[in-house]
């Protein structure tokens, strides 16, 4: 495995839900002279008040943490990169994920060596996604691209809760987080999000994100 002599070690701050995940994290860049974790937590609600590092390793799934506290660290500690795990290839989350600021996505059966170089490429400036996330991005945007225009007619019959309801898609939030935000159940957000798809022509929640701001029905600050 490659190492890096002669500069500071990147400071790493591991914020995971599973203590077994992290110790063995922490026991990866422990191996590392380039790279020192610095502190780990199993929850992230006041990570941006704690967090002294180079670089977080973000658990979507943390307690008080997932795409709103990385946000909340992109916002209060723009020095500070963000690299956010997940066990999932959800394109909410990847979307949500990418909006709030995060350098790096990776799954979590992503390999020690993966691990390592990533945390390395993302310190020195770079960003990244698994193999895995990139080939879906690229697939989802291939099937725009090969879709008809006319889905315009689409996106500009969005009712107004559909439209909140793709807002708060755009922003990450899973179907539980939309329910819980709009004050309605689950299953309506589901019919909502199936009707989204069916008006603008799509099949999943990052392409009905980026065909509704391709055709000017939602903004994405």
């Amino acid at each position: 495995m490659r190492r890096v002599a002669n500069r500071a070690p990147v400071r790493v701050v591991v914020a995971d839900r599973q203590p077994l995940f992290r110790r063995g994290v922490v026991d990866v860049f422990a191996e590392q002279p380039d790279i020192a974790v610095v502190g780990e937590t199993g929850d992230a609600t006041d990570l941006v008040e704690r967090v002294d590092a180079t670089l977080v390793l973000l658990d979507l799934g943390v307690p008080g943490g997932g795409v709103e506290a990385c946000a909340r660290l992109r916002s209060a500690r723009p020095d500070v990169r963000v690299v956010v795990m997940t066990q999932a290839d959800d394109d909410a989350a990847l979307a949500g994920a990418v909006r709030a600021g995060a350098r790096g996505y990776l799954l979590k059966d992503t390999s020690p060596e993966e691990l390592v170089e990533a945390v390395r490429a993302v310190a020195a400036g770079s960003s990244l996604l698994s193999p895995a996330m990139a080939s879906r991005l690229l697939d989802e945007f291939a099937v725009l691209v090969r879709r008809q225009d006319g889905a315009a007619e689409g996106s500009a019959s969005l009712s107004r809760r559909e439209l909140e309801v793709l807002t708060l898609v755009a922003q990450g939030l899973n179907n539980r987080a939309i329910a819980e935000q709009l004050f309605i159940s689950e299953n309506t957000v589901k019919n909502h999000i199936r009707n989204i798809h069916e008006k603008l022509q799509v099949h999943s929640r990052m392409e009905a994100v980026v065909r509704a701001v391709r055709d000017g029905v939602l903004q994405i600050a």
